[in-house]
């Protein structure tokens, strides 16, 4: 597959690129600071660009049969209020339908989700801001006709080992931590078998 990779230089971003290329893919990296991305394979493309410029991603999308996002904001950025997450979500949209791709796996995350207890509620409290973007994000995403996978992860973490739980429109029981490895697994097999379209999918490790 050729597949367009937005946010490619954080850490599920780089696990998206070398799953992608461990299974043979075509990837371009569509990122604004290319010299951050070091990975150095044939089958990888760096295309420089914004997230919110529609005109220049569309191009970048030529020819390619999916998109998978795995933007997101600094975590001081995602304490404040922010529109970035459904302004490039608004941007993904129109660039792929103006380039004719339909299929897009984006990660957005588990405070969406109405757990119930003190834990749940506290980040909920404490990432409300970022939760308000992100469900203007999937907002937007879930208005088209494309063939989008949404991903709700809880907490990212650095760990070995790539276990992974899922549950359609619902987090699985315990989910407190996850590998981004295992995120970006579930990313890239979305698109590859098309599963999952047109469903808000809950991730754990």
């Amino acid at each position: 597959m050729k597949i367009l990779v937005l946010g490619a230089t954080g850490n599920t971003g780089r696990e998206v690129i070398d799953i992608g290329l461990e299974r043979g893919h075509e990837l371009t990296a569509y990122v604004r600071s290319p010299q951050k991305l070091r990975r150095a394979d044939a089958r990888l493309g760096v295309e420089p660009g914004d997230a919110l410029d529609a005109s220049r991603l569309a191009a970048a999308l030529a020819g390619k049969d999916a998109v998978i996002s795995t933007l997101g904001l600094p975590a001081r950025q995602a304490l404040r209020p922010s529109s970035f997450m459904a302004e490039a979500a608004a941007t993904t949209v129109a660039a792929m339908k103006q380039a004719g791709v339909s299929r897009l796996a984006i990660l957005s995350a588990a405070v969406l989700f109405p757990q119930k207890g003190a834990f749940y509620a506290f980040f909920r409290w404490f990432l409300r801001h970022h939760a308000h973007d992100l469900a203007a994000m999937e907002a937007i995403v879930t208005a088209t006709d494309l063939d989008w996978t949404i991903a709700r992860p809880p907490r990212l973490v650095h760990a070995e080992g790539g276990s992974l739980r899922i549950a359609v429109g619902a987090l699985p029981e315990r989910s407190f931590t996850i590998p981004f490895r295992a995120v970006a697994r579930f990313l890239v097999e979305c698109v590859e078998s098309n599963a999952h379209a047109h469903q808000v999918v809950g991730l754990a490790g």
